[in-house]
């Protein structure tokens, strides 16, 4: 991907919570502006109007209905799915707003799942899903969420994209998958939507990646994050292999234990961890412990053996662990991971409350760019609603 040349503008400071009206405007203009043609940023508009303000699916029979011009279905599906605009450039514009709208603490990879009906949707391929517990028609794709002080915000996706859509070459032209598009694992995926974003904007910052990887393959994410220097903070399956590094735990001289056996012979190191809110209050009491591990010399990972810290984490009172993270974050104690970690619970709620609302899992259209561009859209209602939403605090925005 292409470097954007237009460096981030430092943020004004901000003292009272934005109207609606004015944010939206705003992201408009920032975001549209990437778009050739008059007529063409009017549907963008439109479209960007009717997601934050129609009821129900957003579908774009619904978003034409409620429509304030004379903005048809016709014209809009064709402004989305058949277009040829570029959905690239606006993306990166949306990536440099919501980093200029607030400070980020954290990039959390979120994957997305939604389900089909049909098979004929870019992508849809049949998957287990673990929420459900049984197999489903569904497309799978990453989300990159910019994460602040109870603020969070999608700014990147990356579908992923199965063999069978990939090596039909019917199939990929019917629904016009890029010719640059590769298979690739699903923590390819989550990894490769952090890079790409990164690799699109002057001045990314540098930021811990959190990523919730039990239902992945760690390797890939550790490998390709390592080899960029990101720092991160990985939930790990109980059994991932690892070698401990401390000299009183059994295997410390290369022998491989699971994830959870070493935290099991290390759980003399639990101490209670209090973390607490936004708003600074006593929110949740954990017991954690941590360890220096070493990634096995048998793994798959190919960038150079390092010390890694293994975070074990359950409730107080409850049962232990709970929960199990890996970080390069070696000189981070147990509270600041952890509070890193429950980044993933905040973007969540986010996803539930803002990004589903608007309608990020509503396009009923086939292609490969359309899915896109619903998608950065829908991203883009998500950060109007979320800078505008009056139960966050306005003083936590670019202060």
């Amino acid at each position: 991907m292409l470097l954007d040349s237009t460096r981030l503008e430092p943020a004004p400071r901000v003292h009272s919570r934005p109207a609606r009206n004015a944010v939206f405007d705003q992201v408009a203009s920032t975001l549209l502006q990437s778009l050739p043609r008059r007529d063409q940023r009017g549907k963008g508009a439109e479209y960007l109007a009717g997601l934050l303000q129609t009821t129900g699916r957003k579908s774009v029979r619904n978003i034409a209905a409620t429509s304030a011009s004379s903005a048809t279905e016709q014209s809009l599906h064709h402004f989305i799915s058949d277009s040829t605009w570029d959905w690239r450039p606006m993306r990166r514009a949306l990536t440099r707003y919501v980093l200029a709208s607030m400070p980020v603490q954290a990039w959390v990879l979120r994957p997305m799942t939604i389900v089909k009906a049909g098979s004929h949707s870019v992508g849809v391929s049949r998957r287990f899903c673990a929420e459900v517990g049984q197999s489903l028609n569904v497309q799978q794709s990453v989300g990159l969420w910019a994460v602040g002080q109870d603020l969070s915000s999608p700014v990147n996706w990356r579908l992923h994209l199965t063999s069978a859509w990939l090596q039909d070459n019917r199939r990929r032209r019917s629904v016009e998958i890029p010719d640059d598009e590769r298979l690739e694992t699903l923590g390819e995926c989550a990894a490769r939507t952090y890079l790409d974003a990164r690799a699109g904007v002057v001045g990314f910052p540098t930021r811990p990646v959190v990523f919730d990887a039990r239902d992945t393959d760690v390797a890939p994410v550790l490998d390709l994050l390592g080899a960029a220097g990101t720092p991160f903070v990985l939930r790990i399956p109980n059994s991932y292999p690892l070698s401990p590094a401390d000299p009183a735990l059994p295997g410390h001289l290369g022998g491989s234990l699971s994830a959870q056996e070493i935290m099991a012979a290390a759980r003399g190191n639990r101490c209670p961890v209090y973390l607490r809110d936004a708003e600074g209050n006593l929110d949740q009491t954990w017991l954690a412990g941590m360890v220096r591990v070493r990634l096995p010399r048998s793994g798959t990972v190919r960038t150079p053996p390092r010390e890694l810290m293994l975070l074990g984490a359950g409730r107080l009172g409850g049962s232990w662990p709970t929960e199990l993270w890996l970080t390069d974050l070696v000189e981070a104690g147990p509270a600041p991971v952890l509070q890193l970690a429950g980044l993933l619970r905040q973007v969540d709620r986010d996803f539930a409350e803002i990004a589903d609302e608007v309608g990020i899992r509503d396009y009923a259209g086939r292609s490969f760019n359309g899915w896109h561009r619903h998608a950065t859209l829908a991203s883009a209602a998500h950060a109007v609603a979320m800078l505008t939403d009056p139960s966050r605090d306005a003083a936590r925005y670019a202060s």
